[in-house]
């Protein structure tokens, strides 16, 4: 598996879906359960800074883990909404930049640093399961989770057609 490939088809999924969609309806709810699009962005942006806080120690970079803190107090499914929250201020470009900024940083400054035989390593993250490894996580948790939003964008938009 080539991990920067499978973050940048799941990276490249989510904007070809953006495509399109009028400024106008960035904002509107329903998209996912009362979420708008850009709420779903703002959502994406978040898991991409867990995704950084994730990969850090394989790649040896010594961060902050203000997510994993913030989870940790609050659960996952909280934490979604805290996140989303955290962003209503935000314009709809300015979702979108956190979430492009960040990923962008994950692949030049983590995924190149990350040895090629860590990424299959079963094991290497015992939270997440023990028979999973860090290639697995990207896809379940990055690649799947941007076609599965991506799919609920697409869906909305069909309705500007």
């Amino acid at each position: 598996m080539n991990p920067a490939d499978i973050l940048k088809y799941g990276d490249r999924f989510l904007h070809g879906t953006l495509d399109g969609l009028p400024e106008s309806a960035w904002e509107t709810g329903g998209v996912c359960g009362a979420w708008s699009v850009k709420d779903i962005i703002a959502h994406l942006a978040a898991y991409e800074h867990w995704l950084q806080e994730v990969l850090a120690p394989f790649a040896g970079v010594t961060m902050d883990m203000p997510v994993f803190a913030r989870m940790g107090e609050i659960g996952p499914a909280a934490w979604n909404d805290d996140a989303v929250a955290a962003r209503r201020g935000q314009t709809p470009a300015e979702a979108l930049a956190e979430y492009n900024d960040t990923y962008q940083d994950t692949q030049t400054r983590l995924v190149a640093r990350i040895p090629a035989e860590t990424w299959s390593k079963v094991g290497t993250l015992p939270w997440y399961g023990a028979e999973y490894a860090l290639d697995d996580y990207i896809v379940y948790t990055s690649y799947g989770h941007k076609r599965e939003h991506g799919a609920q964008i697409a869906a909305f938009k069909d309705q500007f057609r």
